[in-house]
């Protein structure tokens, strides 16, 4: 499929909102594997949603054909995708809904910030959306002199704490509520001196704070996790109904979406209704779920805006083994079984989607060009708990190879046009092909191993290699070899058995 659809041309590896890592993984992961109350916050999270989610998904006997529709229906759309783009902006175009189309972050942001000022407002309530964060929409925004409000509970704990999100479903997932206590009577106005950490007055005090911003506001930003192409419907879903007030009491509504959002049709949300609150909140039904069509005259929004995203999502429609990553709905179910999310949490990964989905998804959309994203597909230990968790069977494993392929390629493509020797991996790899390219070579090579058990030392473990190697025992210790191959063990076994044979 061509990079390009709808006159939209596929975006540069550069200038893409809030995708790119901030910093090399390794690093940042390294740093955060030393927060011991991160890693306490994140096992005791993740481990709860995902024992909840098995259970209900043990209760459907058809969950694997639910599975096998989810992706298919998200493979034909990305199949259809300009038409269905067409079809459903005439439809949402003639229910009084106006279509923006966005090829950058930039170009989304100023839209935004255009429609915000026509409607002469300088503040927005928010509904929590992904894309709006991967713009990096509310910096834009307060750049510019308008106050963004975040109205779901997590999103406004990380706002309140000027932090950032370390999860794609629950934004404050590496905080407890003691912490959750603090930054409440830090920052927020007007708050109880007296608040404790009860879950129930937290919320409480959120409420409280809140009120006042739905009330006042004029214009509503949300997301969307669905689009209807065959009627021009908008969806979202929540679970706090912070939503349905954004979406229903401002006089401006401005959605902000990614265009692989769409659906063909209603009768396909009756899968996707299944997949999505129990592979993400381990519920059986999503709490509030929203739907708006165009324009109600009397009746919510009269002036109602959609910014149709692409933002890089053209250029990873056209990598033939990457694609599937844009059938993502955002659920967050590979981050829940994650080792290594659970291990580092969301900030190692310094871009806008963290955990394996955004090991994938973050290079795709910019395009392996710097060393911080380069290292975003070795984030993972290919265990393939993450396409087992997937609802709509994205192959995060094999399309984590194929971008560490594009890497290596790019990597060695740049070494030989700068004729720079070959490096530490290049030399063993070449080693190791001649070694066991023959077995004479190699008979050769495991004559070596009683050095190996020198090395070893009395505990019988290496804890320190040199050169590339010293990766591997940075973290692990690496048992002594044999003290002597098989082969060798094998030569001498079958000759003692022919002595006793002629014996």
């Amino acid at each position: 499929m061509s990079s390009t659809y709808l006159g939209m041309p596929a975006l540069p590896a550069y200038g893409q909102g809030n995708l790119h890592a901030t910093e090399a993984f390794p690093a940042a992961a390294q740093r955060e594997l030393g927060n011991t109350q991160l890693r306490a916050n994140l096992g005791h999270a993740t481990h709860t949603i995902r024992d909840k989610r098995l259970r209900v998904v043990a209760e459907l006997p058809d969950w694997e054909e639910l599975r096998n529709a989810g992706a298919a229906t998200k493979a034909s759309v990305m199949a259809r995708l300009p038409e269905l783009l067409e079809q459903f902006e005439a439809n949402f175009t003639a229910r009084g809904g106006t279509i923006h189309w966005a090829r950058d972050a930039a170009e989304a942001n100023r839209i935004v910030r255009d429609l915000i000022r026509e409607a002469g407002a300088d503040e927005v309530v928010k509904v929590k959306s992904m894309a709006t964060q991967e713009i990096g929409l509310n910096e834009y925004l307060e750049e510019q002199g308008i106050a963004a409000f975040e109205t779901d509970l997590a999103e406004l704990i990380v706002q309140l704490d000027h932090d950032k999100p370390s999860h794609i479903l629950v934004p404050a997932i590496h905080k407890n509520r003691s912490q959750v206590r603090d930054i409440f009577l830090r920052e927020m106005p007007g708050v109880d001196p007296d608040l404790t950490d009860n879950p129930a007055r937290l919320a409480e005090a959120s409420r409280m704070h809140l009120r006042r911003k739905f009330l006042s506001a004029k214009v509503a930003i949300s997301g969307a996790n669905f689009a209807i192409a065959d009627s021009g419907t908008l969806g979202v879903v929540e679970s706090e109904g912070n939503g349905r007030m954004c979406l229903t009491l401002p006089e401006t509504l401005i959605t902000v979406m990614g265009v692989e959002k769409l659906l063909p049709s209603f009768q396909d949300l009756e899968v996707f209704m299944q997949l999505l609150p129990r592979s993400s909140t381990g519920e059986r039904m999503n709490p509030y779920t929203s739907f708006w069509t165009g324009v109600t005259k009397g009746d919510g929004p009269q002036d109602v805006h959609l910014v149709l995203l692409d933002n890089g999502r053209s250029a990873a429609l056209a990598d033939e083994m990457g694609r599937s990553a844009l059938h993502c709905i955002r659920c967050s179910a590979c981050m829940n079984v994650c080792p290594v999310y659970e291990r580092t949490g969301g900030h190692a990964y310094g871009s806008t989607y963290p955990g394996p989905i955004g090991a994938i998804l973050s290079p795709l959309l910019t395009g392996i060009t710097s060393e911080e994203n380069a290292s975003l597909p070795y984030a993972s230990s290919l265990c393939g708990a993450c396409y087992d968790a997937c609802p709509v069977k994205i192959n995060i494993p094999e399309i984590l190879v194929h971008l560490r392929s594009v890497d290596v390629e790019s990597r060695r493509g740049k070494a030989a046009a700068k004729k720079k020797l070959p490096g530490q991996m290049d030399v063993a790899m070449k080693a190791a092909s001649w070694a066991m390219g023959s077995g004479r070579r190699m008979a050769l090579v495991e004559k070596a191993l009683p050095l190996g058990q020198l090395a070893a030392g009395p505990d019988k473990k290496i804890k320190k290699l040199p050169g590339i190697a010293a990766g591997w025992t940075q973290s692990r210790d690496l048992p002594a070899p044999p003290a002597r191959s098989f082969r060798d063990w094998w030569a001498k076994e079958r000759g003692n058995t022919s002595s006793k044979e002629k014996a």
